[in-house]
């Protein structure tokens, strides 16, 4: 059998590449794939236990048997005028998804969404800052599992707006490079009064940030570093 593995920021720099086909024994679980790998790549031993699975664009338990012509992708903590390279809209209430390697027009969104039973949006953007801790910082980069990263924030978006009081929700996030100030990330919730809005749009980043499979390098003056995060604790690592 075979399957098609991708790797995914620090694990992608380890591994020496972004995806890669291997033939693999039937009844080979997701553990023992990561294993096969450990052993050509030492030190993905010491990320072990801060690395997820998604098997076919789904989150995966490290037990799952594999499968002929599984997509086996390996991820680490998710640190995820517009064209979007992935957009989602929901039928039922119109919520808003997309990934972009363009500027976030978070206000062109707004004029297009907002209805008039609204009384109230909350636009939270997250922006590239110059510094982490003291160290002056050059620039961002981002990257995704596109495929999966839509779908989950489509999952969180229309969780959210199934148990708040909000008319519609947009999660947008940009990949590629950033620089100071610019805009990474924009959550903006819809409701007829204010507090719906806030409490949604608080949420929908907080989710975003630990359920996404989108990852985030630091570069500064003197070296760079993919950015430490975390998965949600509802998930099972290596």
């Amino acid at each position: 059998m075979h399957v098609n593995v991708l790797f995914f920021g620090v694990l992608r720099d380890i591994a020496g590449q972004r995806e890669c086909s291997v033939e693999i024994a039937d009844g080979m679980t997701a553990a023992e794939l990561f294993d096969h790998f450990v052993s050509r790549f030492p030190t993905l031993e010491q990320v072990r236990k801060s690395t997820m699975v998604a098997r076919n664009q789904e989150f995966a338990d490290p037990s799952t048997v594999l499968a002929d012509g599984d997509e086996v992708a390996l991820l680490p903590p998710v640190s995820g005028g517009t064209a979007w390279s992935q957009k989602l809209v929901s039928s039922e209430k119109g919520n808003f998804y997309g990934i972009t390697r363009e500027p976030i027009d978070a206000a062109g969104l707004v004029k297009e969404l907002l209805q008039p039973h609204d009384g109230a949006f909350v636009n939270f953007e997250g922006v590239v800052r110059d510094n982490t801790k003291g160290r002056a910082t050059k620039f961002l980069e981002y990257e995704c599992y596109e495929a999966m990263a839509i779908k989950m924030m489509a999952q969180i978006g229309d969780e959210i707006a199934s148990h708040h009081a909000i008319s519609r929700i947009v999660l947008v996030h940009r990949l590629g490079r950033m620089e100071i100030n610019e805009t990474s990330v924009a959550v903006i919730a819809f409701a007829p009064h204010r507090g719906p809005a806030f409490e949604a749009a608080r949420e929908g980043i907080n989710k975003l940030k630990k359920l996404v499979p989108i990852w985030k390098k630091e570069h500064f003056a003197d070296g760079e570093i993919w950015v430490d995060g975390e998965w949600d604790e509802s998930l099972k690592t290596l």
